[in-house]
């Protein structure tokens, strides 16, 4: 296999992923129809030809055939696991629909179709990652890169590409630019990659075939000579990035968007939109009314409880910011002799003489939150998201911890990164505060249905007593 082979033939190897992807779909319908002695009738093909469109429009919609080289393979599972769930979930709706779950449709062969799909589908982009990283281990399929700028962003950029040799990229060196650089960086890293000249000299390579990648890690007050940069690789073949490192680490959720001919690059936005944002509104009714009907007893008996134990409403209402910092009403089983929802908002701490005997219990147990499985149904709640505080807390805080207000680019949710991270309960510092907001913005950087369901594991599995609950 020659350098670049895959490289070169990209666009007829994506054409083969979809293609094999429609076989394996159809391989293994016919495979277990076939082991559980089911004849393969005209439904059962309509059944395979729908599942192989739908998977091919929602693998399209959710970019699954796009160049996967610099993500992890957790990634492409759960993008995988996303798109195929999501056709399981349209072919059992359009089965119940037009009544089509006749006696031909055996139950065990369609659930071993399904789930075997998925793993099927899984384990062969695995095994093609595997291939791959051996290839390029090798010293094949890869592409060599230089960056332009000895920045610590630089530097970090070259170790994050020499930890990652199943990227393929290797980096040649660096082209220094005197004025912006960073001396000290240079000095630590001066023995382990080498100087191999000036922005010019790097342009002549690029000009003469030499280079196939281009990354310029020049801080962002060095527009001009980005600019000038830029212009110059124009009249080269090679691939060019830039690396933003200015303002890189503060991006909540990056994304290019187009409006006529100009390019936007939006710095603080909500990764749940569109597909995704109908997917996570699909798993929100989903888990919460499965969970309503199984807690259903329960919340009874607490109801029966709370209003048993001293005078007051049953549920207690208090404001709270919701998605875009919309003001919406988050229900609980009211804890306390007061129900306070002005200006001021006091936390409760230990030993609080407002909270009941049975709030004490509620709260410690977090089943003072059960109503908000409501809120969810309602759509102002989502299951998994930052937890919203009173609105006093949040006009508090807001101008107190950087980013505050950004966790409101969410829909809010009844347990969250923060909580299975240990930060539930009182914030009676500013530090705590600060790392419940970091959490929850690394919450909305990594979103993922995956990560939704890994959070709402560990909220059960941990259990929803805690010590900081008060």
């Amino acid at each position: 296999m020659e350098q670049g082979w895959v490289r070169n033939r990209q666009s007829r190897i994506t054409a083969l992923y979809r293609l094999f992807d429609v076989l394996l779909i159809q391989g293994i319908l016919y495979a277990c129809l076939t082991f559980f002695e089911v004849p393969p009738g005209k439904d059962w093909l309509i059944a395979g030809l729908l599942a192989s469109v739908s998977f091919a429009f929602i693998a399209e919609s959710v970019e699954l055939y796009r160049s996967w080289r610099g993500e992890t393979y957790v990634r492409i599972l759960g993008t995988v696991t996303v798109a195929w769930v999501a056709v399981c979930i349209f072919l059992i709706l359009l089965a119940f629909s037009f009544n089509t779950f006749s006696a031909d449709y055996k139950r065990p062969a369609v659930i071993a179709w399904l789930v075997s799909t998925l793993f099927g589908l899984a384990f062969w982009r695995f095994c093609l990652r595997q291939v791959l990283f051996s290839i390029r281990l090798r010293g094949r399929n890869t592409r060599s890169a230089v960056i332009i700028g000895c920045t610590d962003a630089g530097y970090k950029l070259a170790d994050d590409l020499m930890t990652n040799p199943q990227l393929g990229i290797h980096v040649v060196g660096f082209y220094d630019v005197p004025e912006f650089q960073d001396r000290s960086a240079r000095e630590r890293n001066c023995t382990r990659f080498p100087i191999l000249g000036t922005v010019d000299e790097a342009v002549a390579k690029g000009r003469a075939g030499g280079l196939d990648v281009v990354f310029i890690a020049l801080p962002m007050r060095a527009e001009d000579l980005i600019s000038e940069t830029l212009d110059k690789f124009s009249d080269t073949t090679a691939t060019v990035h830039i690396l933003p490192n200015f303002f890189v680490a503060k991006m909540l959720h990056a994304r290019w968007h187009q409006v006529g001919s100009s390019s936007l690059l939006s710095v603080f936005d909500t990764p749940i939109q569109g597909f995704d944002g109908w997917l996570k509104r699909l798993e929100d009714l989903v888990l919460a009314s499965i969970i309503l009907t199984v807690i259903s007893p329960l919340m009874l008996f607490v109801a029966v409880a709370v209003k048993l134990s001293s005078p007051g409403p049953i549920i207690f209402k208090q404001r709270r910011y919701g998605l875009d910092g919309r003001t919406i009403y988050v229900w609980k089983f009211r804890s306390m002799t007061v129900m306070d929802d002005g200006d001021q908002v006091q936390q409760a701490k230990i030993g609080d003489q407002r909270i009941t005997a049975v709030g004490r219990i509620l709260r410690r147990t977090s089943l003072d939150e059960l109503p908000q499985f409501f809120n969810v149904l309602q759509g102002t709640m989502s299951i998994v998201g930052p937890r919203p505080h009173a609105v006093a807390h949040n006009e508090e805080y807001r101008s107190l911890v950087n980013g505050y207000m950004l966790r409101h680019k969410v829909k809010p949710g009844i347990t969250g990164l923060a909580q299975i991270k240990g930060f539930r309960g009182e914030t009676d510092t500013l530090d705590k505060m600060s790392r419940r907001v970091e959490y929850d913005l690394e919450y909305i950087r990594r979103w993922s249905i995956l990560l939704d369901l890994r959070i709402v594991f560990l909220t059960v599995y941990r259990g929803f007593y805690h010590k900081n609950a008060y």
